[in-house]
């Protein structure tokens, strides 16, 4: 006579309240305590970013039209009128060329550092310089550009801007792309190797989707302060009143527009900065958007 063992049934899942209320009270208290906490942070940090969107989109919608974004700059500052398209060009042409510099060579930086180099001592030199160049004021990389470029070829040109700005980039885009790519498990990058791909592929094909959420995330934090900065491009890109679709010349950006004219007397000029920092809001926003859907069409949507 056989017997055959029968399996034990599977306890019921506890639904989520009925597990709240068996904690002992001093926890539920600590943690409703500290959601709030968090909360009350996220008001507060909210609070100043709302005032200064509010505050800069009051101001600039005054102004801002399409007219606005396509006519010259006033060659006076108490002119009324007026626009900021040669500010928009230069925006648009210097920070891209910036990027096309720096994030080619800022994510392979970032794919030595995790994937090759890890801690030898090329790597550790690179990731000091990174951190070095990071703290780096942007008017001590705008001199250095003045004095390593622009006073030898005798030129201020909308490629030396692009150039000072790349310099700022480039840390903020290894380091970022660096630890988004050490979070990405090795278990991935096993599995790939087990299967026969080199590391190359398995970088290519693996890492990097697994990792592009992050690395966009970060070029767009350096894409952002590349565009808002002024000092560098006040140094080496010279000024222009038309818009100068070439690196070659003198040109201009929406950050050096807000400089000048906000600290002019003349409410003519005070306008034309605040529609320029509006401007520049939602250049940065949409930019950030469409990298945001473009990044996601080639992430891996589960691991």
């Amino acid at each position: 006579m056989t017997t055959t063992a029968t399996r034990p049934a599977a306890a019921a899942p506890v639904p989520a309240d009925l597990r709240r209320s068996a904690l002992p009270l001093r926890r539920r208290l600590t943690d409703g305590f500290s959601k709030g906490l968090m909360g009350l942070a996220l008001l507060i940090a909210l609070i100043p970013l709302g005032l200064v969107i509010y505050h800069v989109s009051s101001r600039g919608m005054a102004v801002l039209d399409w007219d606005f974004l396509i006519d010259d700059i006033p060659n006076s500052a108490r002119r009324a009128g007026g626009g900021m398209g040669p500010a928009v060009a230069g925006t648009l042409l210097i920070t891209g060329a910036a990027a096309a510099m720096a994030i080619p060579l800022g994510v392979l930086g970032a794919i030595y550092l995790n994937e090759y180099g890890k801690q030898n001592a090329l790597a550790r030199l690179i990731r000091t310089m990174s951190d070095v160049m990071t703290g780096v004021p942007s008017v001590v990389m705008g001199l250095f550009v003045y004095v390593s470029y622009v006073l030898i070829v005798k030129e201020q040109s909308g490629f030396a801007a692009a150039l000072s700005l790349g310099c700022l980039m480039l840390p903020v885009i290894i380091r970022s792309s660096e630890e988004m790519l050490r979070l990405v498990p090795d278990e991935l990058r096993q599995a790939s190797a087990a299967l026969g791909a080199r590391r190359w592929k398995t970088t290519i094909s693996v890492v990097l989707p697994a990792a592009i959420s992050g690395i966009v995330s970060g070029v767009m934090l350096a894409i952002a302060r590349a565009a808002g900065e002024t000092a560098p491009v006040v140094l080496v890109a010279g000024t222009t009143f038309v818009a100068n679709w070439t690196l070659a010349g003198d040109n201009t950006t929406l950050a050096a527009q807000i400089f000048k004219n906000a600290g002019e007397p003349f409410p003519a000029a005070q306008e034309r900065a605040w529609g320029a920092a509006l401007t520049l809001m939602v250049i940065v926003l949409v930019f950030t958007v469409a990298a945001r859907l473009i990044s996601s069409r080639f992430a891996i949507k589960e691991r």
